[in-house]
């Protein structure tokens, strides 16, 4: 199952966009699903595992894992149920997502910067 998500990934490359309708969201930095087909996992976001672990290396907040992903779910739409993987459902705006050269050039990885289509 995890190498099928590996082969079927999508890479977007510096200085194009690509739209995000968000569907449902795993944890605090992602990943927020797509109507569209994409998973995006926020870049620079520190957010506990579901478990409420934090992985070796990384920071570890104090925020809850739950509350850190429903605040997330909110941020990017309205949340509408809860998925049998623990997703949580939102139904949220089409978002235009530019990739930032910058930030390419600097980690070999994608930022993505919100802009709210319509």
């Amino acid at each position: 199952m995890i190498l099928a998500l590996l082969i079927t990934a999508i890479v977007v490359p510096s200085g194009q966009s690509f739209h995000c309708t968000p569907i449902a969201v795993w944890d605090g930095d992602g990943p927020i699903w797509c109507e569209e087909g994409p998973h995006i996992r926020l870049s620079g976001i520190a957010a506990r595992e579901m478990d409420g672990t934090c992985k070796p290396g990384h920071p570890c907040p104090n925020v809850d894992a739950r509350a850190a992903r429903d605040y997330l779910a909110r941020l990017v739409g309205t949340p509408t149920g809860t998925l049998r993987t623990g997703h949580i459902k939102v139904a949220g705006p089409d978002y235009a997502l530019p990739i930032s050269r910058q930030r390419w050039r600097q980690s070999h990885r994608s930022v993505l910067q919100f802009a709210q289509v319509g």
